[in-house]
């Protein structure tokens, strides 16, 4: 190779423009959208926790003081509504996550 190779690229040669810079604002923008995914998943699954393992299990005695299509409260969170608050987590986890995808540019 010679100095006046084309191919190498000079630091301040125009075809190397956004090469740090790039790579700085791709990192932050990366890692914003990681936290912003984590921190929903994290609080769905805290949601989630609550209605199944609380409402199920820990305040199943207190719930059942009320009654959901003739079935105590707490007896009806553990058999059916943490299943259907699963499934409707699951489906708001799919709409957040394309508005966060679109926000940083991820979408397909």
């Amino acid at each position: 190779m010679t100095d006046n190779d084309p191919s190498v690229a000079e630091p301040n040669d125009s075809s190397n423009a956004g090469g740090p810079e790039t790579d700085t604002e791709t990192n932050s923008n990366e890692k914003a959208y990681w936290s912003e995914n984590i921190r929903l998943l994290w609080t769905l699954m805290a949601i989630w926790f609550v209605v199944s393992f609380g409402a199920g299990i820990l305040f199943r005695d207190f719930l059942d003081q009320f009654s959901l299509g003739g079935y105590p409260l707490g007896f009806w969170f553990a058999q059916q509504g943490s299943i259907y608050v699963f499934v409707l987590l699951i489906f708001y986890y799919t709409w957040k996550m394309k508005k966060i995808e679109r926000k940083y540019d991820l979408d397909d």
